[in-house]
C-alpha cells in the first residue's frame, strides 16, 4: 500500500508540473514542497517539545522484511533542516531558473522542478525510514534526483563529467550500505537500525560499522571520498548546490549518528571514536586548506563544506570518546556542538550559495578575479553574504560561533579532566588551525568579490536581484541571527535529541548549559548595542565636518589602475607555498617575470585541483572506456548474432535457476 501511494504521489507530482504553464511550474513544485514541509515540521516540533515519538506507517513490506516510517527526536531535527532549506531553495529557484525559461525547453524545466521536489521529499523519507529496503529505496531516490539536478546544463562537457563522477561514487557508497544492511540481516535477522543494538551488543562486528561509515561517508564527503563535491557544486545550479551542500550531505552525518547511537561496548565505542575524530581532523584540515587556495567562488564553497563536515566529525569523535570513558558531561557538550554546527552549516552555507547564484546570474562567471566592487551594485546581496561569511568564520554574535564554542569547551573540559587528553588536545589544535584558515579563505572570497574596484564591465552593469530571491536568502539569514543572539532557545531544540542519544543525565547537563548560553546571548546583545551607539556618535560627529574623498594610496605608483589589486591567487600565495604538495595546478597564460620592469599585458590563471581527485577519478574513466569498447564490439549489425545473445542469456537463466543461484 505504501509503495502504491508513493507511486501515486510521484505520478501526481510529475503530471502536475509537466502540465502546468511554463511560469507556473515553480509554484506547483513549491506547493508540493510547502505542504510536505508543514506536514513534517508540525509533528517534528511536537516531538522536540516533549511529545512521544510518532509512527507514521507500520509494517511496510519489502524484500528485506518489514519497514516503518517514524519521527523520533533525531529525525525531527533533520526534518526541520530539510523543511526550512527546501522551502528557501524552491523560493530562490523562481528567480534563478527564470533566466533559463527562454533558453531551455518546457520539458527540461519540468524535469528540473520534478527532480528538485523529489530530492526534498526523498530526504524526508531517508530520515524517517527505520532502515532496510525502505531506507535504501529513499536513499537511491535521493541520489537519482540529485544526479538529474546536476545535469541542468548538460550541454557543457564539465557538467556531464561531474554528474557522471557523482553518480558512480554515490553508487559505490550505495554498495557499501547494501553490504552493511546485508551483514546486519545475517547477524540479527533484521535490517532495521534498532537491530544494530543486538549486532554491536557483544562488542564485535566492527566491520559492520566500517561498511556503514564508508557508505554514509561517501555522501557526507569525508576524506578521501570528498572529491565529488568540488566537481558537482560548480556544475550544478546555485540553488541545487545550496541544498546539496547545506542539507543533502548531512544525511550522511545522520546515518553515522544512527549507527553509533546503538553501540554499547566501551572498547568498541573507543575505537569508533578514534576513527571518527581522525577522519574529522583530516577532512577539516584538507578541506579548509584547499578552500583557501581556490580561485572559483563555488569551488571554494564546496571545499568549505568538506571542512565543515570535518568540524562536525571532530565534535562527534570527542563525544564518542567521552561516551566510551563514561564522561557524560564532555559527551553532552561535544554532541551538542556537533548537532548545533549541523544546523548552523545548513543555514550559512545555503545563504552563501544563494549569494554565489546572485552574482553568477548577473555576471555569468564564478571566477574570483572577474569581480571586484560588487557591493556597490548589489548592496543587499553584499550585506547578506557578509552575514554568512562572518557566521562561517565563527565570529560572534552569529550562529557559527555557538556550535564551535560548545565543541571547544567540550575538548577543553576533556583536557582539564585528564580524559582522552591526547585526542582532545589534537582536536583542539586541529579546530584552531581550521578556524584560522577559514578566516583567510573567506576574507579572500568576500574582499575579492565585493570590495575594491570592478575588474570587468559586467560588474558595472550588474544590479540587485529580484525580491523573491532576497526573501529566500532572508530565511537562512534570520536563522543565523536568531541562533547567534538566542543560542539558549536553539539548545532547547536539540535537548531532547541529546537526551535520547546520551541518556537522562545528558538532558540535565543540557539544562545546566542554558545558563552559560544566556550569558553569551546577553554579551552578544550588549555588543550590538555598543556598536550601534558608536556608529550613532560617529555619524553625528561627522555631520558638521566636511569629508573629502581621494584615491587609495597607490604604493608609489603614479597611475594605479584596477589591475593593481589583490587577486584571489595573490591573497593566499603564502598558504599555497606551504600546501603545494596537496594540489595539481593547471596554469593558463604566463605570470609576470622578475626581469620585466615595465610588464606588458598578461593573462594568468591558476586552477588548484585536488590530487586525491586524480587518484580516485582516473580509474573509473579508464574502466568506462574499456566497458564501452567491449560493448561496442557486440554491435555487429547481424540479426543472427543478436538472437544468439538472447538465447545464451536464457540458457544462463535456466542454469542459474537449476542451482538455486537466482
Amino acid at each position: 500500500m505504501f509503495y502504491l501511494l508513493s507511486l501515486l504521489v510521484l505520478a501526481l507530482l510529475v503530471g502536475s508540473i509537466f502540465l502546468a504553464p511554463l511560469r507556473s511550474k515553480v509554484w506547483v513544485a513549491f506547493g508540493f514542497v510547502a505542504i510536505a514541509a508543514i506536514a513534517v515540521a508540525a509533528p517534528s516540533i511536537g516531538v522536540l517539545a516533549g511529545a512521544e515519538d510518532i509512527v507514521l506507517a507500520r509494517e511496510i513490506p519489502s524484500m528485506l522484511g518489514m519497514g516503518s516510517l517514524s519521527i523520533d527526536p533525531l529525525s525531527a531535527i533533520f526534518l526541520l533542516i530539510i523543511a526550512i532549506a527546501g522551502v528557501a531553495t524552491m523560493l530562490y529557484s523562481h528567480g534563478y531558473v527564470g533566466h533559463y525559461l527562454t533558453k531551455k525547453s518546457s520539458a527540461h524545466i519540468s524535469l528540473h522542478y520534478t527532480a528538485l521536489a523529489t530530492l526534498i521529499l526523498s530526504m524526508m523519507l531517508v530520515v524517517m525510514a527505520d532502515g532496510g529496503f525502505l531506507f535504501l529505496f529513499a536513499w537511491e531516490l535521493m541520489t537519482i534526483a540529485s544526479f538529474i539536478l546536476i545535469l541542468f546544463d548538460a550541454e557543457r562537457a564539465e557538467v556531464l563529467r561531474a554528474a557522471l563522477s557523482y553518480l558512480i561514487m554515490m553508487h559505490v557508497g550505495f554498495i557499501f550500505l547494501v553490504a552493511g544492511f546485508a551483514g546486519l540481516e545475517s547477524i540479527s535477522n533484521d535490517t532495521s537500525f534498532a537491530a544494530l543494538a543486538h549486532c554491536f551488543g557483544q562488542g564485535k562486528n566492527l566491520a559492520i560499522f566500517i561498511l556503514f561509515l564508508l557508505g554514509f561517508g561517501m555522501k557526507a564527503g569525508i576524506f578521501p571520498m570528498h572529491v565529488w563535491l568540488p566537481e558537482a557544486h560548480p556544475a550544478a545550479p546555485s540553488h541545487i548546490s545550496a541544498i546539496m551542500s547545506g542539507v543533502m550531505i548531512k544525511t550522511g552525518v545522520y546515518g553515522i549518528l544512527r549507527v553509533v547511537s546503538h553501540m554499547s561496548a566501551p572498547e568498541q565505542i573507543h575505537v569508533v571514536g578514534v576513527i571518527i575524530l581522525a577522519i574529522g581532523v583530516v577532512t577539516g584540515l584538507w578541506g579548509v586548506i584547499l578552500a583557501a587556495m581556490q580561485n572559483d567562488v563555488k569551488r571554494l564553497l564546496a571545499y568549505s563544506s568538506i571542512e565543515n563536515i570535518g568540524v562536525i566529525f571532530i565534535g562527534l569523535g570527542i563525544a564518542t570518546l567521552a561516551n566510551a570513558s563514561g564522561n557524560t558531561a564532555i559527551m553532552t557538550l561535544a554532541l551538542c556542538g556537533a548537532l548545533m554546527h549541523t544546523i548552523n552549516h545548513s543555514l550559512f552555507k545555503s545563504l552563501l550559495f544563494f549569494g554565489a547564484g546572485n552574482i553568477y546570474s548577473q555576471m555569468h562567471t564564478t571566477h574570483l578575479d572577474r569581480f571586484g566592487g560588487v557591493a556597490k551594485h548589489m548592496p543587499v546581496t553584499a550585506i547578506l553574504f557578509l552575514l554568512a561569511t562572518m557566521a562561517i568564520c565563527a565570529l560572534p554574535p552569529l550562529n557559527g560561533f555557538v556550535g564551535e564554542f560548545l565543541i571547544y569547551i567540550g575538548m577543553l573540559g576533556s583536557v582539564r579532566d585528564g580524559i582522552n587528553t591526547l585526542y582532545a588536545a589534537g582536536g583542539l589544535m586541529a579546530l584552531a588551525l581550521i578556524g584560522g584558515i577559514v578566516v583567510l579563505a573567506f576574507t579572500k572570497l568576500y574582499s575579492t568579490v565585493f570590495l575594491g574596484s570592478p575588474r570587468h564591465h559586467h560588474v558595472a552593469e550588474s544590479e540587485e536581484v529580484d525580491n523573491l530571491r532576497i526573501a529566500a536568502m532572508a530565511i537562512p539569514a534570520l536563522g543565523i541571527v536568531a541562533i547567534g543572539l538566542f543560542p539558549q532557545y536553539a539548545l532547547r531544540m536539540i535537548e531532547r535529541v541529546v537526551g535520547t542519544l546520551g541518556g537522562s543525565q545528558s538532558a540535565l547537563i543540557v539544562s545546566g548549559l542554558t545558563s552559560t548560553l544566556w550569558k553569551i546571548s546577553l554579551t552578544a546583545i550588549l555588543l550590538i548595542i555598543i556598536i550601534a551607539l558608536l556608529y550613532t556618535i560617529k555619524h553625528r560627529a561627522q555631520r558638521s565636518r566636511t569629508i573629502s574623498q581621494g584615491p587609495t594610496w597607490g604604493c608609489g605608483f603614479t597611475s594605479p589602475n584596477i589591475h593593481m589589486q589583490y587577486t584571489g591567487e595573490s591573497f593566499s600565495e603564502g598558504l599555497q607555498s606551504i600546501a603545494t604538495s596537496l594540489t595539481q595546478n593547471t596554469v593558463e597564460g604566463r605570470a609576470v617575470g622578475k626581469s620585466e620592469i615595465f610588464p606588458s599585458s598578461h593573462n594568468y590563471n591558476v586552477r588548484h585541483k585536488d590530487k586525491i581527485d586524480r587518484l580516485l577519478a582516473e580509474w573509473w574513466v579508464e574502466l568506462l572506456r574499456i566497458i564501452n569498447k567491449r560493448m561496442m564490439s557486440l554491435r555487429t549489425g547481424r540479426i543472427n548474432n543478436y538472437i544468439l545473445f538472447a538465447l545464451l542469456f536464457l540458457i544462463a537463466i535456466v542454469i542459474l535457476s537449476l542451482f538455486n543461484l537466482i
